[in-house]
């Protein structure tokens, strides 16, 4: 405390200092690019882009341990929760959601709802059970309940960057990109959801922690945030299709308000006790399908570079961090059981959520629809986790009290390197094993892809035709399918955009998205 209180009286001490922090920053950023880009060009799949940007911040935040600067790159290196919150996660969720292409997404989107809502409840339980079992028989540290119920949604939320860069560079199935990608958008809101829903329980009385209430609590986080964003993003699409900002001397005003848009739909539910991030990603969904068409074409350009770039940017940025983390910040490593044991829940309720869930898919699908069972591996081991439970675990800090939020984000982080390390480095193997490469799919949209009907018959295994009860509950799904398509085509599209509906095939040219996390982009 006094050599800091001496530093701050040195006139310009806190400016060098903090100077000096963000030219480390932005030679690790420049680095883990360079390196990213050669292992691509090489095609060296064993070790990612994101796993890179592990590994350099995990060996800055080394040298600096082992050197007689230590205290003062930690200044230097100063990391407020404030800024991760604001500034690095809304661009990362918000791309999630305007990078998704609705053909691809809408031709699944039984099965990716199935594995985001349905498959992520699964999860969570399952993992906050096992926890708080494996403390009950002192396998691992205890938690209180309701704090594993908190761990095992925050754990729940993947993030697979690293899967999807290498499905992109191997030319993969489209249908499991569609399932992996879309899983991994709405996966997001659901944890964060379901993550604030279990905190509330935690911080009322125990009269009021009924089954009922935590129904209501979480229907509440996560309805309102969604119709907050779609709220919002609404009104933009209304906005740019009257405000006749197309033109060419009102493009910059145009860029602008379209990029302050996202942030205004965040700070809104936030100021309403919401969930920001839920809100973000569906501001980024309806102003990718409505509001995106009414900008010129030359500011749509403009804002998908942009948001491609910052989300690249944030998202390499807190992977650098998370390995500069652990080699300097103070964790809980003497809690390795609590770290072992929940890499094997989570392992256990990935296959719990994945089998479940593509079951039920696949019960109500006709034969030449199921979902194969060498995509449903791929689909487990493409669990990785990522920016969204790390921060979901920063939180956890402060919402924990008696350590057991330092415990759990000791877990989280060591969770999130090694399944980003591990598994994002043998996932070219995995698909090479699985055979889901290489089967005469290119970059563009497989022989397997139908883009109305998703799956068609290339893996065709049963010759049985569906009984009654499953017939109905098919007619059904793709009456209500049709059903909102049609609603979209002929009332929606031409009452928020400028354009008459079809310019989602336009824009679809059933082309892989780009590497880091940036959805169905042409290249």
């Amino acid at each position: 405390m006094e050599n800091s209180t001496a530093e701050k009286g040195i006139p310009g001490q806190e400016q060098q200092a903090a100077g000096v922090g963000i030219l480390l920053q932005i030679m690790m950023l420049v680095l883990s690019f360079v390196v990213g880009h050669v292992l691509r060009r090489h095609k060296f799949y064993y070790l990612p882009e994101a796993s890179a940007s592990l590994l350099i911040g995990l060996i800055v935040g080394g040298l600096a341990n082992i050197s007689d600067t230590e205290t003062s790159i930690r200044a230097w290196f100063n990391f407020h929760e404030e800024f991760f919150f604001l500034f690095l996660l809304p661009p990362i969720i918000f791309q999630s959601g305007f990078s998704l292409s609705p053909k691809p997404f809408f031709s699944n989107f039984g099965a990716i709802v199935s594995f985001a809502i349905v498959g992520t409840f699964i999860s969570s339980v399952v993992t906050g059970v096992l926890v708080y079992l494996g403390g009950l028989m002192y396998l691992m540290y205890r938690l209180p309940f309701v704090e594993c119920l908190m761990f095992g949604a925050l754990i729940s939320a993947t993030d697979p960057v690293t899967v999807l860069s290498i499905f992109q560079e191997l030319g993969t199935d489209m249908n499991l990109y569609a399932l992996v990608f879309g899983e991994s958008v709405l996966n997001d809101a659901m944890a964060i959801s379901l993550y604030r829903t279990m905190s509330i329980v935690r911080s009322n009385d125990p009269s009021g922690q009924n089954i009922f209430m935590v129904i209501v609590r979480f229907l509440e986080t996560f309805v309102g945030s969604m119709s907050s964003g779609v709220g919002v993003g609404f009104t933009s699409a209304l906005l740019f299709k009257y405000a006749g900002l197309d033109i060419d001397n009102l493009q910059n005003l145009e860029c602008c308000l379209f990029v302050l848009f996202p942030y205004f739909s965040y700070m809104l539910a936030e100021g309403l006790s919401l969930s920001g991030i839920v809100s973000i990603l569906f501001t980024g969904m309806v102003m990718k399908h409505y509001t995106y068409s009414n900008l010129s074409e030359n500011s749509q350009h403009f804002v998908s570079d942009f948001f491609h770039l910052i989300s690249s940017l944030a998202e390499t940025f807190i992977f650098i961090y998370m390995g500069f983390d652990i080699a300097m910040e103070k964790h809980s490593w003497s809690h390795l059981g609590f770290i072992f044991f929940s890499i094997l829940f989570i392992a256990v309720a990935r296959a719990a959520n994945v089998f479940s869930c593509a079951y039920l898919v696949n019960l109500v699908r006709p034969s030449h629809r199921q979902i194969p069972l060498k995509h449903q591996k791929a689909l487990c081991y493409s669990g990785l986790r990522g920016a969204m439970a790390f921060a979901l675990a920063l939180q956890s800090v402060h919402d924990l009290q008696e350590g057991h939020g330092q415990i759990i984000f000791t877990a989280t982080t060591a969770i999130v390197v090694l399944t980003v390390l591990l598994i994002g480095g043998s996932t070219g193997t995995m698909l090479e094993a699985l055979q889901v490469v290489g089967d005469g799919h290119d970059a563009h949209f497989g022989e397997g892809f139908d883009g109305n009907k998703g799956y068609i018959p290339t893996t065709c295994d049963e010759d049985g035709t569906p009984g009654s009860k499953i017939r109905m509950k098919l007619r059904e799904f793709h009456k209500s399918a049709a059903s909102f398509s049609e609603l979209d085509r002929n009332y929606l599209t031409p009452f928020f955009t400028s354009q008459n509906g079809d310019n989602d095939d336009e824009e679809d040219d059933g082309t892989m998205p780009s590497s880091r996390r940036g959805g169905f982009q042409a290249q």
